[in-house]
């Protein structure tokens, strides 16, 4: 477990960094912007997000498990990225400006729709070559890719919007610098653009998709559960209502970092994994840990959140408090998912996914229909909360016979959890 306690720390890092940097742009446009031009951004943003699960086609994950499982040279895999992205930036960037425009409210604003769709072709490069570097185990590669957007992105929002005032439309503008730098980066210094190529070859082609489009179905439905409470405030409320749960939102998904560089790790081991039910009980014994960690860490944020997201954010943002607090026990619970799930995608596995969030997404809608008139914000926390919640308990069943590891045996916790770790310190001091 050594090696993969070494990847586990330096992703580690690295999401701590992306954390510290992804929390001063918050910090920077709540105070700068306020509640109710953080809810146009939040609008702005939700479909390509949303539309890029979609969009990405899952390659990334279809290229860590063909390149992990050596199945096709890496250089015929490249050459299949470059071109799979070439027609899915296309259909992206068309579809996406379509709905926006018919359905968000933010529609008839042309050119910041524009400014939002700019980053998807590069985001989806980035993200699509990403999967190789995952699929060699080069993590430290993988790092840099997820790291460096986010740190010129916190350049340009001082920039543009502290120091030029450039308002929504400056922070839009930030958000295009990152992805087009590390996509600079990929295509010549990686040299990924000897790799354009009008030669097919149908048999990788048809691989990568075939797994892929699961692999974006299923994250496509996981993005909805996560989003499209954002979409039903746009439509049932106000844009400061939807400012307020955003910036609530937002501070649980920097809780969520934890399961996720955790998750990163387990789906490049699984995908080249040979011991599939070790590893699974590897899995468990990193979601147990996880899970205590996150449990603790909730456990402070709500003790001290109404101190610490007014001392950040400002008294404007005080609601988010209760969107905070509402969101904390699904967060939590779902952690469960966070990291198991790679697991299984990680197989080849990555429908049974879709099992646990279907359910959850419609549960989600349902109780938003209701909570977002009577409660706003408050409500669509809520109605995420439950909806991760039961999404959860459903995942937990359906792993467990996935693997044949009974629940109990995933779920409880033991004294040789936490050896890796004690030696790995004992390890550094010794040194």
């Amino acid at each position: 477990m050594g090696s993969f306690l070494k990847d586990t720390l330096s992703i580690g890092f690295s999401k701590i960094i992306i954390i510290l940097f992804s929390l001063t742009i918050s910090i920077v446009t709540a105070r700068v912007l306020g509640p109710a031009k953080n809810g146009i951004i939040s609008a702005l943003l939700v479909y390509p997000s949303i539309f890029m699960s979609l969009g990405s086609l899952g390659i990334r994950q279809s290229t860590t498990y063909l390149l992990g499982q050596n199945k096709f040279r890496e250089d015929e895999i490249k050459t299949a990225i470059t071109q799979i992205w070439i027609f899915t930036s296309i259909c992206s960037l068309v579809i996406c400006f379509i709905l926006m425009k018919l359905f968000s409210k933010t529609g008839d604003q042309t050119l910041l729709v524009i400014l939002a769709l700019i980053p998807i072709p590069f985001t989806l490069f980035n993200t699509y070559n990403s999967g190789i570097f995952l699929g060699k185990n080069e993590i430290k590669k993988f790092n840099q890719i997820n790291w460096i957007p986010s740190f010129v992105t916190l350049l340009l929002t001082f920039l543009l919007i502290v120091l030029f005032k450039w308002d929504i439309g400056g922070y839009m503008l930030s958000l295009i610098g990152g992805p087009f730098i590390i996509f600079i980066i990929l295509l010549f210094k990686n040299k990924f653009i000897l790799y354009f190529s009008l030669k097919l070859n149908f048999k990788l082609l048809k691989a990568m998709l075939s797994l892929g489009l699961i692999y974006a179905l299923s994250l496509l439905i996981m993005n909805l559960n996560y989003k499209f409470d954002v979409i039903m405030l746009e439509k049932l409320s106000n844009d400061y209502e939807t400012g307020i749960y955003a910036k609530g939102a937002n501070l649980t998904e920097f809780l969520w970092q934890i399961p996720m560089f955790l998750s990163t790790i387990v789906f490049a081991r699984s995908a080249a994994s040979k011991d599939g039910l070790g590893f699974s009980r590897k899995v468990a014994q990193l979601m147990r840990i996880s899970f205590i960690f996150i449990s603790i860490g909730s456990l402070v944020l709500w003790l001290f959140s109404g101190m610490f997201i007014v001392a950040i954010f400002g008294k404007q943002f005080s609601e988010s408090v209760q969107v905070f607090n509402h969101l904390l026990p699904g967060i939590v619970l779902l952690t469960i998912y966070k990291v198991m799930n790679m697991d299984l995608a990680g197989k080849g596995k990555p429908w049974i996914a879709m099992v646990a969030m279907t359910p959850s997404l419609v549960i989600n809608i349902v109780l938003n229909l209701f909570f977002i008139p009577w409660w706003g914000a408050k409500g669509a926390a809520l109605a995420s909360s439950v909806s991760y919640s039961v999404a959860a308990m459903i995942f937990l069943w359906i792993y467990s016979v996935t693997v044949k590891i009974p629940v109990r045996e995933i779920i409880s916790l033991r004294r040789t959890d936490f050896d890796p770790l004690i030696k790995a310190f004992k390890r550094n001091e010794s040194n």
